[in-house]
C-alpha cells in the first residue's frame, strides 16, 4: 500500500485531503500540532471497519526542525507528500511585528522546507514520488492587510517550480494548489458579510469546498498527472484568472 503524508491534517482543508487519499487507497499519516482529539477522530473514522489501519496520526510542529525530523524517521519513506499545514493572519503592513513575520514565515515554508528535504531522499531512491503544496491566490496576486502570508505563499509557489525542475529528472513530480476562498473553519473568522462578498465576487458564485481542494489533490497524486510538474493549479472559482 502507497503512503501518503498529510501535514495540517485536523483543518478543514486537511481533513478532506486525507479522506480523499484513504478512499483512493493510500495509508494515510495525519500530521497535527494541537488539536490531538480531532487527530484522533478522523484518526478512528478513517480505521472504521478496516481490516488492516488505514491511517495514523502523528504529532509534529513541522517548523521546527527536529521534529520534523523524528516524525519522517518513524514513518520511513512516503509515495506522496502534501504540504498542506500553514496559518494566515490580517494586519496592516505597517503594524507587522517581527515575530509575526517569523511566525509566518517558519509554519508556512521553512515547514515545507524541512518535510520536502526529509522526504525526497526516499523518493529519489525509489526514482518516483508526489509532492503537492498547498499556497493560494493570493500568493499569486497578494492581499492587502495579508502581506505576509501573500509573501509566505508566493514562496511556496517559487520552491515548487525549483524542485519540479530539479527532481523531475529523478522522476517525482512536485506540483502546487492555489486555493480561493474556502469555506474552512479557519476563514469564518472573516465574518459572514465578508464572506458573502467574497463569494459575490467570485465568478462561480460560490466559496470553495474542502473537497474541492482534495479532488485537486487527488488528481495531481494520481497517474491520470504524471505528466504534470511545476504548475500551480488555481481551485479559486475564477477570482483569479
Amino acid at each position: 500500500m502507497k503512503k501518503a503524508l498529510v501535514t495540517g491534517a485536523t483543518g478543514g482543508i486537511g481533513q478532506a485531503i486525507a479522506q480523499r487519499l484513504c478512499r483512493d487507497g493510500y495509508f494515510v499519516i495525519l500530521n497535527y500540532v494541537h488539536a490531538a482529539g480531532t487527530a484522533s477522530a478522523l484518526c478512528g473514522s478513517l480505521n472504521a471497519g478496516c481490516i488492516e489501519p488505514q491511517a495514523e496520526a502523528f504529532r509534529a510542529d513541522i517548523s521546527d526542525r527536529s521534529q520534523a525530523e523524528e516524525m519522517f524517521h518513524a514513518i520511513g519513506g512516503i509515495d506522496v507528500l502534501v504540504n498542506n499545514a500553514g496559518i494566515a493572519q490580517q494586519k496592516l503592513f505597517t503594524e507587522l511585528t517581527e515575530d509575526d513575520w517569523q511566525h509566518m514565515i517558519a509554519v508556512d515554508v521553512t515547514g515545507v522546507f524541512h518535510c520536502c528535504q526529509f522526504a525526497l531522499p526516499h523518493m529519489i531512491r525509489e526514482k518516483r514520488g508526489k509532492i503537492v503544496n498547498i499556497s493560494s491566490m493570493w500568493g499569486q496576486v497578494g492581499a492587502s492587510c495579508e502581506a505576509a502570508y501573500s509573501a509566505a505563499k508566493a514562496a511556496v509557489i517559487g520552491l515548487t517550480k525549483a524542485l519540479a525542475k530539479e527532481e523531475g529528472p529523478s522522476g517525482i513530480q512536485v506540483n502546487c494548489i492555489a486555493p480561493g476562498v474556502i469555506d474552512t473553519p479557519m476563514n469564518a473568522a472573516l465574518g459572514t458579510e465578508t464572506l458573502q462578498s467574497l463569494a459575490d465576487d467570485t465568478p462561480l458564485g460560490r466559496l470553495g469546498t474542502p473537497e474541492d481542494i482534495a479532488d485537486a489533490v487527488g488528481f495531481l497524486v494520481s497517474p491520470q498527472a504524471d505528466f504534470i510538474t511545476g504548475q500551480v493549479l488555481g481551485v479559486n472559482g475564477g477570482f483569479v484568472i
